[in-house]
């Protein structure tokens, strides 16, 4: 069976301007597909164009140069208005630094995406439960993240990109600030999203173990591919287990 596209740039450029109007290029000429169901990490070392590259995939930013297609529309054919509309119900994100509300409770962080989507007020406590329940979190659903460890606030971040129910996750070094344990039980967790229920799943990462959990890797230099290609020895998804 044929893959379904998801995701495919053409040419892909990206340049910043300083104030003298000097360029500084962060991404030179990027070609890449990603088909649906995929789970594909983006690697490169600092200054290489992966955050870049996500802030256009995530559809945060655009490209200066280069067309971007996702689910085979040209994002050149949508006003901003639309786009924003897109990014809510197609794309859910997860950072490094997890971005929680620090007065707010674990519930109310998970439901935020939803005040901004079209999914009927009716359904938002069952839908931020649900997903608060995906990740293992139900008996803290009231807690402020001050009282969370690391590795259960990444958990909430998760729980907050799945509420949306996204087609595409776009994890941004969700391991970075979390000891061994915890990041390698936050990799599983993407991975069974991936595997169970069909999640396509973007991770920046510069850590190769992280990387190992991918299908294929996809290795940014100077704003260049250097590398695209399957992941042989793809690290297998256990059941986690989070105490």
């Amino acid at each position: 069976m044929e893959k379904v596209k998801i995701i495919e740039t053409r040419n892909l450029q990206k340049t910043y301007f300083s104030s003298e109007g000097l360029p500084t290029p962060a991404l030179r000429d990027i070609s890449i597909t990603i088909s649906k169901g995929e789970f594909v990490s983006i690697m490169g070392p600092s200054g290489s164009g992966k955050s870049t590259l996500l802030h256009i995939l995530g559809l945060l930013d655009e490209p200066t140069k280069g067309d971007y297609f996702l689910d085979g529309k040209n994002i050149k054919d949508y006003d901003k208005e639309a786009i924003a509309s897109l990014r809510n119900e197609k794309i859910g994100f997860i950072f490094q630094f997890f971005n929680l509300l620090a007065r707010t409770s674990v519930f109310d962080n998970v439901i935020l995406p939803l005040l901004y989507s079209k999914v009927p007020e009716k359904d938002w406590k069952h839908r931020a439960l649900e997903a608060i329940e995906a990740v293992n979190l139900g008996h803290r659903k009231d807690y402020l993240p001050s009282q969370l460890s690391g590795g259960e606030k990444q958990r909430v971040a998760i729980a907050r990109a799945l509420v949306t129910d996204p087609s595409i996750i776009f994890a941004d070094e969700p391991t970075g600030n979390l000891d061994s344990r915890n990041g390698h039980n936050i990799l599983e967790i993407l991975q069974n999203l991936n595997e169970k229920q069909g999640r396509t799943i973007i991770l920046i990462t510069h850590e190769s173990h992280a990387a190992a959990h991918a299908q294929r890797k996809i290795i940014l230099k100077d704003g260049l591919v250097e590398i695209d290609e399957k992941i042989l020895n793809q690290l297998r998804p256990t059941d986690v287990i989070i105490k």
